[in-house]
Formats: C-alpha cells, structure tokens, sequence
C-alpha cells in the first residue's frame, strides 16, 4: 500500500481563495481616515509600567544594602561608654580638643532602620544638658553634632 501524500497547505489556501487574492489591498478615503504616522503606530507598541512605583521600590531596596536596628547596649557597655565620655568632657573643660573615633548609629531618613558609621573629628564641646557632642574637622572647617543616645563605641 502506498503512503497517502498530504496536500500542500499553500496550494490548498490558493485555490480557496483564489477569487481574492489577486485583488488591489483597499485604501480607506485619506482624508475621513489619514493614515496614522509610524512614530505614532510605534507608540502602541512600546513598554509600560504595569506596575507603578515598582522601579522606585526595588531602587530604594538597593539604594542601603544593609539596614540595621539600632541596638541596645548592655550594662556594662553602657559603664564603658559613659566612662569614655568623661574623659572626653574632662579633657575638652582643660581646653583641649581630642581627636575621638565615634561609632554612630545614623537613621535612614527614608525608610525603617540604618546602619553604624565611623566618625573620627576633633571634639570641640560636649553639650551635657542637650546630650550631644560637637565635632570640629580636622581642619576646623566643618562642624557635626553627634547625638550621644546615638554613640554605641567611642575609641
């Protein structure tokens, strides 16, 4: 028996429509239906922000790669600190300005959390009453004020 060869699809459809489709492709009257400009037709085509607000989330995701929250310290780190400190005031009402590492918890201004940075500056004045520290730069240029609630080591 021999196998039973399947039509061209192609000529199938040619002689299906062969009364049509030779025919002149229709053009809608220019003037009640201008053609649209392709700068336009790209238009339809092009991307859109399904979601809104998606792109600035996932930017302030990755903007701070590490949030931390602030921790408490325990007893006897806060004994530490607290003796650190008055070394720092002791030193400054003699008139000197030591040069002092601070660790500094520094909220996210943005989101929940933030992280601990180093601060090294020169200690111009320890405000007791308001609890801050007033830093001067190493040239004297620019002045900082460090929260001590905020202080978790002092070097």
């Amino acid at each position: 028996m021999k196998k039973q060869q399947k039509p061209d699809p192609r000529a199938v459809s040619r002689e299906l429509y062969a009364d049509i489709i030779n025919l002149p492709h229709h053009e809608p009257d220019p003037i009640k239906h201008p053609r649209m400009p392709l700068y336009k037709r790209a238009a339809q085509f092009a991307p859109f922000a399904a979601l809104r607000g998606y792109d600035d989330m996932v930017n302030e995701e990755i903007r701070v790669p590490k949030v931390d929250h602030k921790r408490e310290l325990e007893e006897h780190e806060a004994e530490i600190l607290n003796q650190k400190l008055n070394r720092i005031i002791t030193l400054t009402e003699a008139g000197e300005h030591p040069t002092v590492t601070f660790t500094v918890y520094e909220a996210d201004k943005r989101k929940a959390g933030g992280r601990y940075v180093e601060i090294t500056d020169s200690v111009k004045r320890v405000d007791i009453v308001n609890r801050v520290i007033e830093l001067t730069s190493m040239e004297g240029v620019m002045n900082r004020v460090v929260k001590v609630d905020d202080i978790a080591d002092i070097q």
